[in-house]
């Protein structure tokens, strides 16, 4: 499978002063926060390295452990960890997700896919120098990404393909259906995304609130008019 890969202003109803940036889409988040409220870098290097390292000693293990072929069973070599749901086989994928151009000649596959995972991590950087302290989801979430993007890099550098070995199926009918084999560095860019999509719903929502509750009070509020009457009006008086 293998993939190589948001502050609203303030509005008319925002109370004076400074406040804390709300997450929104990348395009919403300001340009420059004051010091002290943007998101901790060092989180950020801790995170991504952890989750790098993690997808990186797996795909080790799979490498030392799975490659090859298994003369016992006359066919590649698998650890079986739920039966017919989930294995660890191993995998050498030169295109993206889903075996996304998987049959471009490697003199151009190779080079794209490296451009592409460098510049998904250079753009999660930048985003993320402009997230606010505050901003939970979205800091795991460009963090976590940030460490997949990395973990697959390596291996792009280093081999020209990406190793992945998780195998979810399910046996129905006699038929096993597999989905796309993937790696650690998937499950996390897959969490991220997920984690920045809360954070960016949650910002959308509370970013509607303030032009609701306005509207409630236009319809509401404000300086009522006459009563209207529900009398028939006086006869007009006699021509003189």
């Amino acid at each position: 499978m293998s993939s190589d890969g948001p502050h609203a202003p303030h509005g008319p109803h925002d109370p004076p002063g400074p406040q804390a940036p709300r997450a929104s889409t990348a395009a919403h988040l300001p340009d420059e926060l004051p010091p002290g409220e943007q998101a901790s870098l060092t989180f950020m290097a801790i995170v991504a390295s952890v989750s790098c390292a993690v997808d990186l000693v797996t795909k080790g293990w799979a490498h030392a452990r799975l490659a090859g072929f298994d003369p016992k069973r006359s066919g590649p070599k698998v650890f079986t960890v739920i039966p017919d749901h989930l294995d660890f086989i191993f995998a050498q994928n030169p295109g993206g997700a889903w075996s996304f151009l998987r049959s471009l000649p490697d003199g151009l596959r190779r080079p794209f896919f490296l451009f592409v995972s460098a510049a998904a991590t250079v753009f999660i950087f930048s985003i993320y120098r402009r997230v606010h302290k505050d901003q939970t989801a979205m800091k795991w979430g460009l963090a976590l990404a940030l460490g997949g993007a990395m973990g697959n890099l390596v291996d792009r550098i280093r081999y020209g393909w990406v190793i992945d070995f998780i195998d979810v199926y399910v046996s129905r009918g006699g038929q096993e259906y597999h989905w796309p084999t993937f790696n650690v560095a998937d499950i996390a860019i897959v969490a991220g995304v997920i984690l920045m999509s809360t954070d960016m719903i949650a910002a959308a929502r509370s970013a509607s609130a303030p032009d609701a509750g306005g509207a409630s009070a236009n319809r509401s509020g404000g300086d009522a008019g006459p009563p209207l009457s529900t009398e028939a009006p006086p006869p007009a008086p006699p021509a003189g």
